[in-house]
C-alpha cells in the first residue's frame, strides 16, 4: 500500500496541509476556546469529497476533543451534562432520520445569526436554562453543517465559567456531540475504513496542538479570554453568513 492510500488518497503537499490545519486547529481552539473545528471544516471541505466530508470531520473533532477534555478534565463543570446528553442523543437520532437535507446555506446563515447576535447581546436565558434544548438543536443541526461548537460554545459562555472551566466543559459538551454523530453516520452506512490512517495523523497532530494551545491558555486572564472568545465567535459566523450568503449568489 502506498504512503498516499494509508493516508486518505492525499498528495503529501496536501497532506501536510490538512495535518498542519488540524494542530492549528486544535491550537487555537485550546487558547482561545473556540473556532478550530470550523477552521479545519473550511480547509477540508475544499478538499475532501463531499460524502466524506461529514463524517471524517466528526471523527477527528471527536478525536480533538477528547483529549482536549482529558486534559482538562478537573476544571469540567458537571450539572448540565446529563441533560445535554440526552438532547445529543435526540437531535443527532432526528438529524440522522431525515431524508430531505436541509440547504446548508441556510443552517450556515442561521447558526452565524444567531451567534453573533447572543455574542452583541445578553445570551438569551433559556441557553443556561434548557441544556437540553440547546444539544438537540446543535446535534441536529451538525448532521447538515458539522461544525455547530459556535451554537455550543455560546451555551456554555451563558453559564459565566472561568476560562479553563469553559474550555474543558465544551470539550466534554462536543465529545459528546461528535461520538453520537459519528455512530449514526456509521449506523447509516458511511464506511470509515479507507480513512483510518488519516484520521489517526489528523488525530495525533491535533493532540500536539491541543498540548501546546493549554499553555497558553493558561497565560490569559479570564477577562482576556472572554474578549478574544467573543471576537472569534463573530468571526467564525461572519464566515459561515458569508459563505451561506454566496451560494444565492
Amino acid at each position: 500500500m502506498s504512503i498516499e492510500a494509508l493516508f486518505g488518497g492525499f498528495e503529501p503537499l496536501v497532506l501536510l496541509v490538512l495535518l498542519a490545519t488540524s494542530f492549528l486547529g486544535s491550537f487555537i481552539t485550546v487558547s482561545l476556546g473556540i473556532g478550530g473545528g470550523a477552521l479545519l471544516l473550511a480547509v477540508m471541505a475544499s478538499l475532501l469529497p463531499p460524502v466524506a466530508l461529514i463524517p471524517v470531520h466528526g471523527v477527528i473533532q471527536f478525536g480533538s476533543n477528547v483529549f482536549r477534555a482529558a486534559i482538562l478534565f478537573k476544571h469540567t463543570y458537571w450539572p448540565p451534562f446529563v441533560a445535554f446528553a440526552l438532547g445529543t442523543g435526540f437531535g443527532a437520532a432526528v438529524g440522522g432520520s431525515v431524508v430531505v437535507n436541509l440547504p446548508p446555506a441556510i443552517v450556515q446563515i442561521g447558526v452565524g445569526g444567531f451567534v453573533i447576535f447572543s455574542v452583541l447581546s445578553r445570551p438569551p436565558a433559556w441557553l443556561s436554562r434548557l441544556p437540553f434544548v440547546t444539544a438537540t438543536i446543535s446535534s441536529f443541526l451538525t448532521m447538515f453543517f458539522g461544525a455547530t461548537g459556535v451554537f455550543v460554545a455560546n451555551f456554555t459562555k451563558s453559564l459565566q465559567l472561568p476560562r479553563e472551566r469553559h474550555v474543558a466543559t465544551h470539550a466534554g459538551f462536543m465529545t459528546l456531540q461528535h461520538v453520537l454523530k459519528v455512530v449514526v453516520f456509521g449506523i447509516l452506512g458511511f464506511h470509515f475504513g479507507p480513512w483510518i490512517g488519516f484520521i489517526a495523523a489528523m488525530i495525533f497532530t491535533g493532540l500536539l496542538g491541543t498540548i501546546l494551545g493549554r499553555q497558553v491558555l493558561v497565560r490569559i486572564g479570564d477577562k482576556g479570554f472572554k474578549r478574544a472568545l467573543d471576537i472569534i465567535l463573530v468571526l467564525v459566523s461572519l464566515r459561515l453568513i458569508w459563505q451561506g450568503a454566496g451560494s444565492f449568489l
